[in-house]
């Protein structure tokens, strides 16, 4: 992910929240902590841009590969650091032991830090040999966030900085998903999105599933 996209898009926490599969209080949280940037401004409210939200979401990833928060703080200040980038969590190629299922923590944490091949892990600071599990955070960003995790049949969203302040949109179209899925349960609102927007059924399927998918992230906080 190119960081010529680094101030695209404007999003407050609950935003970025609903892309990140958390609740707009634990976007705040982790941004206080040094997880995350709020790369347009780090005043409350704080704003985030869309980079900042694909960091969110490899921080969602870590934590629920059972990695601890102590030792997220560690890995994101040393690739900092190294990497000399606000961003390095979706820049790196990071590797970690999918243990979400046993909910254990895990102490490997792996990239190849130099960009040369030779994987190190983040934790321990020692090479590591041997493939493991790549984290790929990009491509569910822009297809509508975590909930195309949750939702893996999503088709019709899309979250383009460019478009719309970053606000998840139709796929190739400039109406909001939000919009569309509040409008659909209006009376006659299908009808609308229908006759006014040319919208299909998918189309409109597609945003009343992901919306009420990502109001759930925030009823679970």
């Amino acid at each position: 992910m190119s960081e010529e996209l680094a101030l695209h898009g404007h999003y407050l926490a609950h935003e970025v929240g609903e892309l990140a599969g958390v609740s707009g209080n634990r976007v705040g949280q982790w941004a206080r902590r040094g997880y995350i940037r709020s790369s347009h401004s780090s005043r409350i409210p704080r704003v985030y841009s869309y980079l900042d939200i694909a960091e969110a979401m490899v921080v969602h990833e870590l934590e629920d590969r059972g990695v601890s928060p102590r030792n997220i703080g560690r890995i994101v200040g040393s690739l900092r650091s190294s990497l000399g980038t606000e961003w390095p969590l979706q820049q790196t190629g990071i590797w970690t032991p999918n243990s979400s299922q046993s909910r254990k923590r895990t102490r490997t944490v792996v990239a190849d830090e130099s960009g040369t091949g030779d994987l190190v892990d983040l934790i321990r600071r020692h090479p590591v040999l041997g493939e493991m599990d790549l984290i790929r955070i990009a491509k569910d960003l822009e297809r509508g966030g975590w909930a195309v995790r949750d939702l893996p049949g999503l088709q019709y969203i899309e979250v383009n900085p460019a478009l719309l302040s970053g606000r998840p949109a139709i796929r190739g179209r400039r109406i909001a998903a939000k919009d569309v899925a509040l409008e659909a349960e209006e009376p006659g609102g299908i009808e609308e999105l229908h006759e006014g927007y040319g919208l299909s059924d998918a189309e409109i399927s597609d945003a009343g599933r992901w919306w009420a998918q990502v109001q759930s992230y925030e009823a679970a906080a």
